[in-house]
C-alpha cells in the first residue's frame, strides 16, 4: 500500500510503551527514526504489542492466503531467510529446488499432454505472474502483427468483469484495452458467446478464471477453448487463452482431476497460480507456467553475469526471498498427491457443511457453487432492515473477519458475505461461526441499525481479495 511522509505537528506523535522496562521509560518517535537505540527485547515487545491490534489470522475468513504451516516447514523457511533467491551462483541448490517446483507444477497442469517444452518461474505472487504472462501475450501478438505488416497500436484483452483487481492494474500499466464480459442475472462468471463477441484480430488473449474471487466458481474454460479453436480456424487468428488459476490451480488437480482447464486444452498457452493460497505456503509465492518456450518472447528475457554466472531471468522483481520457494517444495514432498487430495476434499467438505448450516437458518440463499473452491458465498433472503455489511461488522465484534461486498457490475445490486475455508479452520470453529452468525442475525433483527450500511461497488476500486 502507498504511504505518505508524515510531517509537521502530526509527526510529533510518539509511541508509549505498555510495560515499564527501564530502557522504555520515555516516549519513542512514531514517524521519525529515534535518536538512540533500544535493546532487542524492548523493540520486540513494543512492536509485538502493537501488532496484537491486528485481526487473528485463524479468524480471518476473508483471505485465500495460507495462515498455517507445519512447524518443520517454518523451520526450513527460517533457515532460508538470509538467502537472496537471485544469487543462483551462491545458492545453486535453492535454484535447483525452484526448477523442481516448476516441473512438478507443470506436470500437475498436464504439460506432458501438450507434447511441448513447458517453462516456468517463481514469482512474488500471482500478481507478478499475471504481469509476466500478460507481457508475453502482448509481445507475441505484436510480433505476429509486425511480421504480417499490420498495426500493433491497439492490443486488447477479453475477460470477465469478475476479474481480480490485478488485471485492471495490468491493462493500465501496460496500455492494453480491457474488454469486459458483463455479468448477467444467473451468471456471475464469463459467458462463452459473450466473450467471443468481443474478440478480434487485436485480442492478445482471452482470460479464463479457475476460481472466481467473488463466488469461487470455475469458468467454463473447456467450452471457451473449443470456441476459440473454432474461431481461430475460421479467421486465421492465433488468439490464445490465459488461465488465471490463482486460487484454483492447487485445488482442481486434486479435487477435480477430470476437469479439463489446463494444458490439455490446445488454446491454453499460460497459467498463473498462487502457492500462498491453496498451494498451502505462507505469502508470498506465485508461479507462472508457459506451455512452450515459443510462448516466452526472447525480447523479455534478460541475461546477466554480475552475480558470478550467466543467468536468464524474466521477472519484475530482481531480489526476493528464498523461503517461500523452500516452503512450496516442502509441501510437495511432505504431502504428495494423496496429501493434497485429502486436504482439498476435507476443505470442500467443511465448506459444504457450512453452506448447509447457513442455508438451514432460513435467512440466506447460496450464491457460490459446491463444485468449485472451498468457500461459501451467501446473500440475505428477502427485504431486511440490515445488510450483509451490518452482519460483517457484528461478526467482527466476536473476532470473525467475514467480508461483505457487492457482486461485479450488472449484478452489483446483490450484496453477499463470503467465508473462505483454509487449512487450519476446523469443523469445531465452523460450528462456532454458525452460532455467532445466527446470533448476529437475531440481534440485528431485533435491533436493526438506524441506517443500514451499504458500500457500493466500483469497477476501478474493486478490493475484493
Amino acid at each position: 500500500m502507498l504511504a505518505k511522509h508524515v510531517q509537521g505537528k502530526e509527526a510529533e506523535a510518539t509511541l508509549s510503551p505498555l510495560f515499564g522496562q527501564r530502557s522504555m521509560d520515555s516516549s519513542i518517535p512514531r514517524w521519525q527514526i529515534p535518536e538512540t537505540e533500544l535493546s532487542g527485547s524492548a523493540a520486540y515487545q513494543l512492536i509485538h504489542d502493537e501488532m496484537s491490534l491486528d485481526g487473528n489470522p485463524l479468524l480471518n475468513l476473508a483471505s485465500f492466503v495460507t495462515t498455517w504451516m507445519d512447524p518443520e516447514a517454518q523451520l526450513l523457511m527460517q533457515e532460508a531467510l538470509p538467502k537472496n533467491f537471485i544469487d543462483a551462483e551462491e545458492y545453486p541448490q535453492t535454484a535447483e529446488i525452484e526448477r523442481r517446483c516448476v516441473s512438478i507444477i507443470a506436470d500437475l497442469f498436464h504439460a506432458q499432454a501438450s507434447g511441448q517444452q513447458a517453462m516456468g518461474t517463481s514469482t512474488v505472487g500471482s500478481s507478478e505472474a499475471i504481469h509476466l504472462c500478460g507481457l508475453a501475450l502482448k509481445w507475441n501478438w505484436r510480433k505476429r502483427r509486425a511480421a504480417a505488416g499490420l498495426s500493433t497500436s491497439t492490443p486488447n484483452i477479453v475477460m470477465g468483469a469478475n476479474v481480480q483487481v490485478v488485471w485492471e492494474k495490468f491493462v493500465r500499466y501496460f496500455d492494453i484495452e480491457a474488454r469486459y464480459v458483463d455479468m448477467a442475472p444467473g451468471r456471475s462468471i464469463i459467458g462463452v458467446p459473450e466473450a467471443l463477441a468481443l474478440v478480434d484480430e487485436n485480442t492478445i488473449a482471452v482470460v479464463g478464471i479457475l476460481g472466481s474471487t467473488y463466488t469461487g466458481e470455475f469458468e467454463p474454460i473447456e467450452a471457451l477453448d473449443a470456441a476459440i479453436v473454432e474461431l481461430n480456424a475460421k479467421t486465421g487468428w492465433q488468439v490464445p487463452i490465459h488461465v488465471d488459476a490463482a486460487s484454483g490451480g492447487f485445488v482442481a488437480p486434486f479435487a477435480y482431476p477430470d476437469l479439463k482447464w489446463d494444458f490439455r486444452l490446445p488454446s491454453v498457452r499460460s497459467i498463473n497460480t498462487s502457492g500462498h493460497k491453496y498451494g498451502l505456503v505462507y505469502p508470498g509465492v506465485g508461479w507462472a507456467i508457459w506451455r512452450d518456450t515459443s510462448d516466452l518472447p526472447d525480447e523479455l528475457l534478460f541475461h546477466d553475469n554480475y552475480l558470478g554466472n550467466d543467468q536468464i531471468t524474466f521477472d519484475l522483481n530482481f531480489s526476493k526471498g528464498s523461503s517461500q520457494i523452500i516452503g512450496q517444495y516442502y509441501n510437495f514432498l511432505r504431502l504428495g498427491r494423496d496429501g493434497y487430495t485429502r486436504i482439498m476434499n476435507n476443505l470442500l467438505d467443511t465448506a459444504n457443511e457450512i453452506a448447509d448450516a447457513i442455508i438451514a437458518t432460513g435467512d440466506f440463499e447460496l450464491v457460490s457453487s459446491r463444485q468449485a473452491l472451498p468457500l461459501v458465498t451467501v446473500k440475505l433472503k428477502g427485504k431486511r432492515r440490515y445488510t450483509c455489511h451490518d452482519l460483517s461488522e457484528e461478526l467482527r465484534l466476536r473476532g470473525w473477519i467475514v467480508p461483505a461486498y457487492t457482486l461485479p457490475p450488472k449484478l452489483d445490486d446483490v450484496e453477499v458475505l463470503r467465508v473462505v475455508v483454509r487449512e487450519g479452520f476446523s469443523r469445531d470453529m465452523a460450528d462456532n461461526l454458525i452460532l455467532d452468525l445466527t446470533a448476529a442475525v437475531a440481534k440485528l433483527g431485533q435491533s436493526p441499525p438506524a441506517k443500514p450500511t451499504k458500500k457500493p461497488h466500483s469497477r476501478s476500486k474493486n478490493k475484493v481479495c
